[in-house]
């Protein structure tokens, strides 16, 4: 028990959860070097870069907080939804999965965030989890997304990057 305990008390930062995406049977990078750099700009040029967004996700992982990311991107999701009956079905669904008190992968908002979107979803509508998912974005922007700029993760691609030229 005390061995189980100490595996999760401890953040691993380790590279194993987004190497796939660098394997070693890749002979070509599928970004520059300046594209890594351009990730420390801002939060949202991280997450509209295809392998940032990897990237980011491999570190919430070693923090054990990927479902942030993973409920900011169901947010994004439910907000490109077209149907109203597809919106209908998506609402309970998201509720169920991140904002309700003990959800399987319950993001981190206070009870008054929490409470509002769970009104909001008896009639669902394309904004009625607008409050809940900025709260969770802005966590990230100000909380993970600074740690992850001094990451292993993020210092490691910025190594790779330096050591191997793209491929033309």
């Amino acid at each position: 028990m005390k061995t189980r305990l100490g595996c999760l008390s401890n953040k691993s930062d380790s590279y194993s959860d987004f190497t796939a995406f660098l394997s070693p049977k890749t002979k070509c990078m599928k970004f520059s070097t300046e594209e890594v750099i351009r990730w420390a700009e801002s939060f949202n040029t991280l997450l509209s870069h295809k392998y940032g967004l990897a990237a980011f996700r491999a570190f919430l992982k070693t923090e054990f907080s990927e479902e942030n990311i993973e409920f900011c991107m169901a947010c994004e999701d439910y907000k490109q939804t077209k149907s109203a009956t597809k919106l209908i079905n998506k609402a309970p669904k998201i509720y169920e999965e991140f904002i309700d008190f003990q959800a399987p992968r319950e993001v981190n908002i206070d009870y008054q965030t929490r409470e509002i979107t769970r009104k909001n979803l008896l009639e669902p509508t394309y904004s009625c989890i607008s409050m809940a998912h900025a709260r969770v974005y802005s966590l990230m922007e100000k909380d993970s997304y600074p740690r992850f700029l001094r990451s292993n993760i993020y210092i490691y691609l910025l190594n790779q990057m330096h050591s191997q030229r793209r491929c033309n």
